[in-house]
């Protein structure tokens, strides 16, 4: 059995499109798409889609010179735009009598835990109905501290947030390219293999990803035990042959070490609130033994947060090690830190937890 047979057994797949495609051909694109997203669900799989376009068409919309800088220019855009991009996928799925949601996220929408679950319900419901979610960053609103950065880290945050078989990222080239400009058909190591050759974004002015947010995409995924595959968006009929288990793009094979759902919300889907630093024995101790974080072995704390919030633990060099939710208020996490377990009490009183960061709350990445 090859790596790409699994793919043949996916019953709910998350599709991302990215604004370069939609901006060459904002109404093509779409009804092209939406013709495939109706042969697969006559199959009985689930598409839900995630679609970039939204600046772009604005940008077309207003006149602007090119992609704006600055936020509020973008959310502007967003806003001129957003219509525009819902009337493209409303227009090509009604040929079809399929109705079509349109959900808007932000970060902090994925970040709290109340919120993530309300969306995942929501999400539930409209495949319920029969509809197709199409959803897009909250452009215009989204501020610098809630901005998914693009819409292949959105995508990639929705497939956890519906439990997907697989994640299709469509983009305007035929996959991920080796150091030689070959495509890489599969990959099973994205740190070896995919991230030394993945680029940025390109300087056209239309979208803000590049094939490196498509790779950190697919290690997302992939350590839940999701497959991820960069697809030439162009070509025809390109999501039913990625399905049917055809030599398309390039497949990241899921990892042996998946993260169960809370945990990949833990990692990836709320945004650190603080960063704790930790002396050489703790890194030990949570990256080699696995053990808990103990206020013993953390030598600074940063960032104002509350007891439940997530924070991002570093070494003394500042490397990211993982991500956790915290026990501690960020005030009495200072006033326990280096301090030994027996003094904890006794320093901030009985009752305070044991641990600045359990074991089962902590994602080492």
């Amino acid at each position: 059995m090859s790596a790409r047979d699994v793919l043949r057994s996916a019953r709910r797949v998350v599709v991302k499109i990215g604004s370069r495609l939609l901006a060459e051909s904002p109404a093509g694109r779409p009804a092209a798409l939406a013709d495939q997203i109706v042969g697969l669900r006559a199959r009985g799989v689930e598409v839900i889609v995630v679609s970039s376009g939204a600046i772009a068409l604005g940008v077309r919309a207003l006149r602007m010179p090119g992609r704006p800088s600055e936020l509020p220019q973008l959310q502007a855009a967003a806003a001129a735009g957003q219509n525009r991009l819902m009337q493209h996928w409303q227009h090509a799925f009604a040929v079809h009598d399929v109705v079509i949601g349109q959900v808007l996220l932000t970060h902090d929408d994925v970040g709290d835990r109340r919120r993530f679950l309300s969306a995942r319900q929501t999400l539930r419901a409209l495949l319920d109905l029969g509809a197709v979610p199409i959803i897009n960053e909250n452009d215009t609103v989204a501020s610098e501290e809630i901005k998914f950065g693009d819409n292949d880290q959105l995508a990639a945050l929705v497939c956890n947030l519906v439990s997907a078989d697989a994640l299709i990222i469509l983009t305007d080239v035929e996959g991920v390219r080796d150091a030689h400009g070959v495509r890489m058909p599969v990959v099973d190591d994205i740190d070896r293999q995919a991230a030394p050759v993945a680029g940025g974004s390109s300087k056209d002015g239309v979208g803000s990803g590049g094939m490196a947010s498509k790779v950190a995409s697919a290690r997302m995924v992939t350590r839940t035990g999701v497959s991820a595959v960069v697809a030439p968006g162009r070509l025809p009929n390109v999501l039913t042959e990625v399905l049917a288990g055809d030599d398309v793009g390039t497949l990241f094979v899921p990892s042996a070490d998946t993260l169960s759902s809370r945990k990949h919300w833990i990692a990836y889907g709320a945004k650190p609130a603080g960063r704790l630093s930790l002396d050489d024995g703790a890194v030990a101790a949570v990256v080699r033994s696995q053990k808990s974080l103990l206020p013993a072995g953390i030598t600074a704390v940063e960032g104002e947060f509350s007891a439940g919030d997530t924070v991002s633990i570093v070494d003394a060099a500042g490397r990211e090690l993982g991500r956790g939710l915290v026990g501690f208020d960020a005030g009495d996490l200072r006033r326990a830190m280096g301090l030994h377990s027996a003094d904890i009490g006794a320093t901030l009183g009985h009752g305070v937890p044991v641990e600045a960061i359990h074991r089962d709350d902590l994602v080492m990445l």
